[in-house]
Order: C-alpha cells, then structure tokens, then sequence
C-alpha cells in the first residue's frame, strides 16, 4: 500500500470535533496541483464557486455550473489526499427545494468523491441542511455575506454594521447548526458579530472577512497568494506569485525574441 494510500482524510465529526480547539485552517482549490500544495498544510479544502471569477473569469458566481463545480471537485481530489474536501453548491441547484438539493449534492459526491458540500443561506436554508444530512450528505453552511445574493444584497456588502440586524445573523447561523451542519462560514461581517457568532453555536465557524476568534478561516487561494488584481480589505498576501510569473513571461518572451531560448541544452542533436 502506498504512503499516500494509507493517509486517512479529514471527516467531517472531525472538523466538528475542533470547536474552541487549534484553529482550522481552510483554503480555496480548484485544481489538482494547487490542492497537492494545499494539502499537507491545511485541514479543510474548499472547491468554491469562486472558481467562476477565479479561474473562468466570469463577473460573478451566478453563471458557475453543477458541472464546473464537479470538474473542478474532480481535480482537487486527485491532487490532495489529507484534507477534507468540500464543494460548494453552485446557485440555482439546491434553492427550489431539499429534493432538489439532494439529488444535486448526491451526485456531486458521487462523481467527485468529495467529502460534502457548502451551501449559502441561514434559517431559510434549515430544512435543506436537515434533509441532505440525514440522508448522509456532510453540509457545510454559510451566513452573513453570501455571494450568490450579492444581488438582492446590493452587492458586496459588509453584513451587521447595524447593530440591530445582529440577532437575525445569529439565528441564520444557530438554525442551520441546529439543522446538522457540521461547522458554517461566516463571511464579510463585523467582528463583534462574528465572535457573537462564534459563541453562540455549537459547531466550528470558519471566518473570511470575519473575526480572528472564529474556528478556523480561509482565504481564497489566488488572493492570498497575490495572485488577483483586486482583492477585499479584509485579504493579506502572504506571496506575490502573480508579480513572480509576470516577471518570468516576460523574460521567456524576450528570450524568444532574442533567440536566446531554446539554448543548445534544451536543443536535441
């Protein structure tokens, strides 16, 4: 058996288990390479429809497919080993109704191997959560600042700077605890709503845009790496991998122009 074979994934009682406990770290992947790199540093990957913008280059995650998302699920799989991963539901498969849902979680599991799904949506979402985990469907839920209603939101808007909307964001987040998420993510809200969050449920919050004292937190993987021409406030880089390849085309192109490249040692004789 080989070294990679016996390396037993992340589950989710496993996530749920880290509440209060070291933080949990979390990164976007959407290819197998990136998730390779991932892997040995981090506890949860998430396939996230940001891959949409990321890697698609659409506008936003509105236009991203079941079928992207799986493609992509596919790909993470094969590159990552310890991680847990999850795939995020794109907008559209799982809003109509918990079947719905259901029937598009299934198959996303079953034709990535993924080890469950994310989901946005607070109390409305509660009966959806409580179907598919009951049914053996491992969800990962999402509240304050959710991406697929940046229309209906007036676009991306940090959530809770009213201090009255605070109770609503709690009860979105302790519903879809209650309902059988396994730990939800909290994006895009004030940090005292996010630590509110975080002690209110049960289950490990995962922050972005949130609170250092949430569970865990992620990033999108391009952002952090300095890899998007924009990022939010609330993104540090940690690397500037999009200023080092720049650098590096630009020097194969003048080395073509130059006919420096291809040199005698990448040269066949």
């Amino acid at each position: 058996m080989s070294a990679q074979a016996s390396v037993k994934r992340f589950t989710a009682p496993q996530i749920a288990a880290r509440k209060r406990d070291t933080p949990i770290v979390s990164l976007t992947a959407y290819t197998a390479p990136m998730a390779a790199l991932i892997d040995e540093h981090a506890e949860l990957i998430l396939v996230g429809d940001s891959l949409g913008m990321v890697v698609h280059g659409l506008p936003s995650t509105i236009g991203v497919t079941l079928e992207m998302m799986i493609l992509h699920g596919q790909a993470v799989m094969r590159g990552s080993h310890r991680a847990m991963v999850v795939v995020d539901m794109p907008f559209g498969s799982y809003e109509e109704s918990p079947e719905q849902a259901f029937r598009n979680a299934a198959r996303v599991m079953q034709e990535t191997g993924c080890g469950g799904v994310k989901l946005e949506g607070g109390a409305r979402m509660a009966e959806t959560v409580a179907f598919l985990t009951s049914r053996g469907i491992p969800v990962m839920g999402h509240v304050g600042l959710t991406p697929q209603a940046t229309h209906v939101m007036g676009g991306f808007k940090t959530q809770g700077r009213d201090e009255d909307s605070w109770p609503a964001h709690i009860d979105d987040a302790r519903a879809i605890a209650d309902a059988g998420a396994f730990c939800v993510v909290v994006e895009g809200v004030m940090a005292e709503l996010a630590n509110r969050i975080t002690s209110a449920i049960q289950v490990p919050t995962i922050g972005i845009g949130a609170s250092a004292q949430c569970d865990g937190q992620i990033l999108v993987i391009d952002d952090m790496l300095g890899m998007s021409a924009r990022v939010p406030r609330f993104v540090r880089k940690f690397g500037n991998a999009g200023e080092i390849c720049a650098d590096a085309i630009a020097e194969y192109a003048a080395a073509v122009r130059d006919r420096s490249f291809p040199a005698p040692e990448q040269t066949y004789r």
